[in-house]
């Protein structure tokens, strides 16, 4: 089944979302997305009636205000699009800053659609001061409105009635949840961009993002992370403490858009974590998810780092 995807999210999950779901049960009550995104990993459970219900939920505001009027309000959202696309034909440059320089000012979210839709790449940037700052894409004008208002229903009919949708630290959604739920989280990594990643409208703590896991594993919280990776010899963030006695899952996500423009052929692996009860429910050992037309797993050595002995002391 093709997944439908209004925003076509640089970092979104929505391609590595079939491996990841093979990690998470086949029936469960509710998925809990902290750190949703464009809702990728919501989607595709949905697409397979994984789970019941949705808990949707991105710090950055506009960005859950644009989900929620996607599931929602469809017939809203997709006519405001086409509006304000049909807009841009005497001076498609001109009316993107425009448009950019009002959502600043307003975070109007149907504002935000038309530009992410229209930025350079797909690929999200914001300044030091939390201001949308990415540049148009010269060569083309954003998707056409009638595959923008295709995808739009596509999302409405798979969460509609069954999500909810929220804009709270991750901390809060984490306190909330409980043990018939399964939580994915892909948190902004460390080391992308030095201090700070412009990629994301606000950081986290890695010392405080370890300390709610710990929490989780307390509660007996089934959980996934998507949290490092690394591109050739280059490692992106820190890895989770092993205390926290996860298993690791690298994904192998392709070959890096970057290598390709330089003529290298280093491919991109992500981390995914999986909690101490997900992986005995599932089964899971630590392994390497190679992407290829028959695709297998290819088991790592079971003991050593991540495996999945049993650790009485923490490190915190």
């Amino acid at each position: 089944m093709k997944i439908p995807h209004p925003i076509q999210y640089q970092g979104s999950k929505r391609i590595l979302a079939p491996t990841i779901l093979t990690y998470l049960p086949d029936k469960f009550s509710r998925l809990v997305e902290p750190f949703a995104g464009t809702a990728a990993i919501s989607l595709a459970c949905s697409a397979r009636s994984k789970a019941n219900t949705y808990w949707i939920n991105d710090f950055n505001k506009p960005l859950a205000e644009l989900l929620g009027l996607i599931i929602n309000r469809p017939s809203e959202i997709a006519d405001s699009y086409e509006r304000i696309w049909r807009q841009q034909y005497a001076d498609p440059i001109e009316h993107y800053y425009r448009v950019r320089e009002d959502f600043n000012r307003t975070k109007d979210p149907k504002l935000f659609l038309y530009l992410l839709a229209r930025c350079a790449k797909g690929s999200v940037r914001y300044n030091a001061d939390g201001l949308f700052n990415q540049s148009p894409d010269k060569r083309r004008h954003g998707t056409q409105p009638e595959s923008m208002k295709e995808n739009i229903f596509g999302v409405s009919a798979l969460l509609k009635g069954k999500s909810v949708i929220s804009s709270f630290d991750y901390k809060d959604v984490l306190a909330n949840v409980n043990e018939d739920d399964v939580v994915y989280m892909d948190p902004p990594y460390q080391g992308v961009c030095g201090d700070r990643d412009s990629r994301y409208f606000a950081g986290i703590s890695h010392e405080e993002l370890v300390a709610a896991l710990y929490d989780l594993n307390d509660r007996k919280i089934r959980y996934a992370v998507s949290y490092d990776g690394r591109t050739g010899n280059k490692k992106f963030g820190n890895r989770l403490p092993e205390a926290l006695d996860l298993t690791l899952i690298e994904l192998e996500a392709g070959r890096s858009s970057q290598a390709t423009l330089l003529g290298r052929e280093d491919i991109t692996v992500e981390s995914l974590y999986l909690s101490p009860r997900l992986a005995t429910e599932m089964n899971a050992l630590p392994s390497f998810h190679k992407r290829r037309k028959a695709e297998q797993l290819v088991l790592l050595e079971p003991k050593g780092v991540y495996g999945k002995r049993k650790i009485s002391k923490r490190i915190r």
